[in-house]
């Protein structure tokens, strides 16, 4: 018997369509979870199999799927979950952790470590300014819920961000400040990603176990295309998914990055 009425904003498979059945019904379940839908529980393979008119095989191997890819928990006595620890963005697109994260509806914080200005030559070669130039440093480690999601350490002109020594960075997100301080925020850039390993400081703070690796997102930001923003996250990669799209017709490309050295 059905106790939650998991077919109110189904949409019917299409069985005619060139696509597997157990694909359509992943997909319509990823479409249901983003507008919010199995909030409180989700359904059973028994309640899939009477809302879609599928399989158990079907239900079982759409759901599976969703188990890999890390959005839904399957435990013993309690049943299948959304996993609502993760996070994902698009590759590709601007964004802001903390958007991604307050528009997953999970309780976000900030435990800010230095907010200061400092000289940093690297930093200031990735901002293209001279290596004595006074720079904003925001050190920070990110939180969604009661675990530690990222360390976020960011530099920025001092000459543009010295107004941001003032901010509360507890709870809010840089480019609303830097919007509210100097009226601009990245417009643009790139990003590299990698996978690393944590130092001993970020395995501490992350909370991570002995075995876990972390994502590195280097990432410079510009505004009209002058360097505004270099910062460094760490992030853990049991957290945080990172999304391809594309689009048939279009270039899509991965550009490798040369190591020299």
């Amino acid at each position: 018997m059905i106790t939650d009425d998991f077919s109110d904003g189904a949409r019917p498979i299409d069985r005619h369509a060139d696509a597997p059945l157990w694909s359509q019904l992943e997909q319509e379940l990823r479409r249901r979870m983003e507008a919010g839908h199995f909030e409180r529980r989700f359904p059973t393979d028994r309640e899939l199999m009477s809302i879609y008119e599928v399989s158990r095989h079907t239900a079982r191997h759409a759901v599976s799927q969703l188990g890999a890819d890390g959005i839904l928990r399957r435990s013993r006595g309690v049943g299948t979950s959304v996993d609502r620890r993760t996070f994902e963005r698009s590759l590709g697109s601007l964004y802001s952790l903390f958007q991604v994260v307050e528009e997953s509806g999970v309780p976000q914080r900030s435990d800010v470590r230095a907010l200061e200005i400092v000289t940093d030559a690297e930093a200031a070669e990735q901002l293209d300014l001279e290596p004595a130039t006074p720079l904003v440093l925001i050190d920070r480690v990110r939180w969604a819920g009661d675990e530690p999601l990222a360390i976020d350490r960011i530099w920025l002109p001092a000459d543009i961000a010295e107004p941001l020594l003032d901010a509360d960075f507890t709870h809010t997100s840089l480019y609303n400040e830097l919007d509210r301080a100097a009226g601009m925020h990245p417009n643009a850039g790139w990003e590299r990603i990698h996978p690393g390993i944590p130092t001993d400081d970020e395995r501490s703070s992350l909370h991570l176990e002995a075995r876990e690796a972390v994502f590195s997102i280097e990432r410079l930001g510009t505004y009209n295309g002058e360097p505004l923003e270099w910062r460094v996250t760490t992030i853990r990669g049991d957290r945080f998914t990172l999304l391809a799209d594309w689009t048939a017709g279009q270039r899509n490309e991965l550009r490798p990055h040369m190591l020299v050295g």
